[in-house]
């Protein structure tokens, strides 16, 4: 069955890659979560999307240059469409995994190291992973594939899959290239049919950003793997329409 992946959490419904988020990605019967991390300027793992603050906080620079006590004085939800009372603040990894020992997700981390490199990204988040014992329960995801070689090199066991936008053929084959056991596509850059043989490969399929239920619907058809959607809410609604409809739930 096709699992729904809340995309830096309910990120339709509240303020992107926040405990509010994510809490609320739970609540509405996600799967999984799909995070994005950096490095604080004095080295904590952050979970920010954007290489600066601007977008998504009160604040202006880049998430670099701020030690972990500045970027918690930041509300990461004053920019967001709708009115939150309490301020959100943007948390570390830690902080995240503190919440999944208390619930079954599944979590998506996604390094934000293709334009800054953040020496020690990898070695801090394999470390936080193995001290709350959640390698079985993580994927490690990424647009720079010479990172998730360093994983492999670093933990082996835990499973990495590429993030891409660009059609590739055979992406099953890449996969296998970067020992990596899934793809991660954007997905205009795949078809049905590719989507297909690289499952038949063994090679697990989660594309994103999966918000329309016109692609929902043809993803849950086929089963793909897992879909990456800022909609758990409504992407769980229809997986539950479609099950009812074959008989199955």
């Amino acid at each position: 069955m096709t699992l729904i992946i809340a995309h830096r959490g309910s990120a339709g419904t509240h303020p992107e890659n926040t405990m509010d988020a994510f809490i609320a990605a739970e609540k509405y019967g996600a799967d999984g979560i799909e995070l994005d991390v950096q490095l604080s300027l004095d080295g904590e793992v952050v979970v920010i999307h954007d290489t600066t603050l601007d977008r998504t906080t009160n604040g202006t620079g880049k998430v670099k240059d701020f030690t972990l006590a500045e970027l918690k004085q930041l509300k990461a939800n004053c920019h967001y469409k709708h009115f939150f009372k309490r301020a959100s603040r943007i948390p570390t990894l830690r902080e995240v995994f503190e919440w999944m020992k208390c619930n079954k997700l599944s979590c998506n981390i996604e390094l934000k190291n293709n334009d800054i490199p953040y020496e020690g990204l990898e070695e801090k988040v394999i470390g936080l992973i193995k001290e709350f014992g959640l390698e079985k329960r993580i994927v490690i995801s990424s647009f720079n594939h010479q990172s998730l070689l360093r994983i492999k090199r670093i933990a082996p066991t835990i499973e990495t899959a590429p993030l891409y936008k660009r059609k590739i053929t055979k992406p099953w084959e890449y996969a296998w290239s970067l020992q990596c056991s899934g793809i991660h596509p954007k997905l205009v850059s795949i078809s049905l049919s590719d989507i297909q043989a690289a499952m038949e490969a063994g090679v697990a399929v989660r594309p994103y950003t999966i918000n329309s239920i016109r692609d929902m619907k043809k993803l849950l058809a086929i089963g793909c793997t897992a879909i990456i959607t800022d909609y758990p809410k409504k992407a769980k609604k229809l997986q539950k329409e479609w099950l009812n409809k074959c008989g199955i739930a």
